[in-house]
């Protein structure tokens, strides 16, 4: 684990391999540590970056709790700046392919290659920013293991839940210690984000969609949907993985982006 800081700001991140940097985004309510099977599988392939987000796992929060989506992606921009990195593939799981969105739209000459996985294009439905609400309510009074608890079963597949026990457990741990601020934080940060379906369109770097096809949170229709609008895109969906599909299958979601980094090689 390394840090990198630049005035008031400090992320922690893993750094490993060589090559063509490759930027992962975690989800909430996560940290890093979701990307370890891409940390361990795909440094042979790209200099792989795996960032805390500012607030979770080993990134200290801002005590304001006024985060944004566009700040999480300023953040990862300085943190490239400090890496001497002038352009990555960036890649967002969730809540990370929001982040990967605003860093395209904001830092455009940063990004190598865009990878958006179990992600949405668009901005909440009145009945979503509602949920969203509900959740805010619920950490607040019921406070994060509960939290962990409440969500694990929506976060992985079936196929996981039956099979891998122990991958579950792991996960619900790595929800349960995420700060209550920056869970907070980052819910009104996703009520508030841009919606990006109309320039879906206009994206211009190659990019991968790849979907746990047991996604209970985002349904993979819309997800392929996201696929075709953006020009040129490639679409993996991955059996047997859930809203998390890095994590539950990351033999298969490595093998995706391996093969997508080849396309860029050519």
């Amino acid at each position: 684990m390394s840090t990198k800081g630049r005035g008031s700001w400090t992320l922690s991140y893993d750094d490993a391999g060589n090559g063509r940097a490759l930027l992962f985004v975690h989800g909430w309510p996560l940290d890093r540590t979701i990307w370890l099977g891409q940390l361990g599988g795909l440094a042979i392939h790209a200099r792989c970056i795996v960032p805390d987000l500012r607030g979770f796992g080993g990134s200290p929060g801002d005590d304001a709790g006024s985060a944004t989506i566009d700040g999480y992606a300023d953040d990862l921009v300085h943190l490239l700046d400090a890496l001497a990195i002038p352009r990555a593939v960036v890649c967002g799981l969730s809540m990370g392919g929001y982040v990967a969105l605003s860093l395209l739209g904001r830092h455009p000459s940063r990004v190598d290659g865009l990878i958006l996985a179990d992600t949405r294009a668009g901005a909440d439905s009145a009945e979503q920013r509602a949920t969203r609400e509900r959740l805010i309510a619920f950490v607040q009074a019921q406070g994060i293991p509960a939290l962990a608890d409440q969500q694990l079963d929506k976060m992985v597949g079936s196929t996981t839940r039956a099979s891998r026990p122990e991958l579950c457990e792991m996960l619900r741990r790595m929800m349960a210690g995420a700060p209550p601020r920056s869970v907070v934080g980052a819910q009104r940060a996703m009520l508030v984000r841009r919606d990006w379906s109309a320039a879906l369109a206009s994206i211009a770097v190659p990019t991968l969609v790849v979907a746990g096809a047991e996604d209970a949170i985002i349904p993979v229709a819309e997800q392929r949907a996201m696929a075709d609008a953006i020009p040129g895109a490639q679409w993996v969906e991955i059996p047997g993985a859930g809203h998390v599909a890095p994590f539950e299958r990351p033999a298969a979601f490595n093998h995706a982006v391996t093969e997508f980094l080849l396309t860029l090689n050519r």
